[in-house]
């Protein structure tokens, strides 16, 4: 490990690894051979969504409700409570959710 010389600051490794540079102030000293030099790979996972089944989605209700993307006037409707449910909280209204049955565009309406 090393400290920067003039506020004591622990040096990081730069890009490189040929230097060491503060933090704080940015002052830069020649890394040693003996650095350890680290690093940290962060992997991002991709989560795929499940879509309900064509069939499941055409058993549920449908209400005239204009589409905001393409302008159909037929969608699915459901609602969910999409609020916290803590404890000392006052009653939560419901969110309505509506699904184009031409596009699948989703929009909600109300709620939190």
């Amino acid at each position: 490990m090393e400290f920067c010389p003039k506020d004591g600051t622990l040096m990081m490794p730069s890009k490189g690894g040929k230097t060491s540079v503060c933090p704080k102030c940015g002052s830069r000293a020649k890394a040693e051979k003996s650095d350890v030099v680290m690093k940290e790979t962060i992997a991002h996972e991709k989560i795929k969504v499940k879509r309900r089944p064509k069939e499941i989605e055409e058993t549920e209700a449908t209400v005239a409700a204009e589409c905001p993307k393409c302008g159909n006037d037929k969608a699915f409707w459901w609602v969910t409570q999409t609020g916290s449910g803590l404890a000392g909280m006052e009653d939560i209204p419901d969110t309505e959710f509506f699904r184009c049955a031409k596009c699948r565009y989703t929009w909600r309406k109300g709620g939190v």
